[in-house]
């Protein structure tokens, strides 16, 4: 018999801003679900990302039905499941983690989030050439929805070069080889002036962590922006890039899908995208008119 009642949470540091209770909470709702959706937030308990083994543990212990997994915990997580998903397992990266008659299984739905958003938000751009920036949870996740989409390359820019190297790697393994390169951020300018569009996925721009990734004036109209922060739904880059004339992709389509896929996982139950774009939408604007 399907359940009615039902506990999950995030893990992750700094999340206090995040739109995914609310998000959750507002779909479960309208089904007639109790739905409590809790923060686990590491830097509010004061311990490393190395605790997600011991939380995990506690949420199953103390009955939760299932976890999103957020930075900087998506990767260290995977070793204290008891199995993933084919996507979860190729991507290296865990960002949904049900709870099964005792066992923790992990999944990803980074991957089919961003590429619905990307599909609704920009389905007619080109995609010879991508650059993405970020090689973290978040960043292979994207890296595949990217290449899945059609990008015939997708070039990886990351501070840790051999992250960088690691995810194009594994990228050239799983699509063939040619299909991802990697570089260091020294080589931004060079690749943005011939490149089609970027896919940003770093935490730079959230509320935490303001600014640009990267210079401003590598921005040219010719160049589409896609951006995974989605706290604040209107990042500097988002705002910089409009500016100059390029083509943009909130984040807030990438968490809206990837909830649905969540929701799906732990209920069961088909969650409505088009309300929930809705209510994205509103509570992100409603936080950004108090905050101004």
């Amino acid at each position: 018999m399907a359940k009615d009642s039902y506990l999950v949470g995030l893990i992750g540091a700094g999340i206090g801003p995040s739109l995914s209770p609310a998000l959750h909470e507002r779909e479960a709702d309208r089904q007639g679900l109790r739905y409590l959706y809790r923060l686990i937030d590491i830097d509010v308990l004061g311990v490393g990302p190395e605790a997600v083994g011991d939380l995990l543990r506690s949420a199953r212990d103390t009955g939760f039905d299932g976890l999103n997994i957020t930075h900087p915990c998506k990767q260290l997580v995977i070793e204290h499941l008891d199995a993933l998903s084919p996507q979860a397992e190729a991507l290296g990266a865990v960002n949904t983690v049900v709870f099964e008659d005792g066992r923790a299984i992990g999944h990803n739905t980074d991957v089919t989030g961003f590429a619905a958003s990307f599909a609704r938000g920009l389905p007619d751009v080109p995609l010879e050439k991508v650059v993405q920036l970020g090689a973290g949870g978040a960043g292979a996740a994207v890296a595949h929805a990217t290449l899945t989409l059609g990008a015939e390359r997708v070039t990886v820019v990351d501070a840790l070069a051999d992250r960088a190297a690691g995810l194009a790697a594994s990228l050239n393994r799983h699509f063939g080889e040619g299909r991802a390169a990697h570089a260091t951020p020294d080589r931004l300018p060079e690749l943005l002036a011939s490149a089609d569009g970027i896919v940003h996925a770093t935490p730079t721009g959230m509320a935490a962590h303001p600014g640009l990734p990267f210079a401003a004036e590598l921005l040219h109209p010719g160049l589409w922006v896609a951006e995974v922060v989605y706290r604040p739904l209107e990042t500097e880059l988002l705002r910089t890039a409009r500016a100059v004339g390029c083509a943009t992709l909130d984040g807030g389509g990438m968490a809206v899908f990837q909830a649905v896929d969540a929701f799906r996982l732990f209920t069961g139950r088909e969650p409505d995208s088009v309300r929930m774009l809705a209510d994205i939408a509103e509570m992100a604007g409603v936080v950004e008119r108090s905050a101004g």
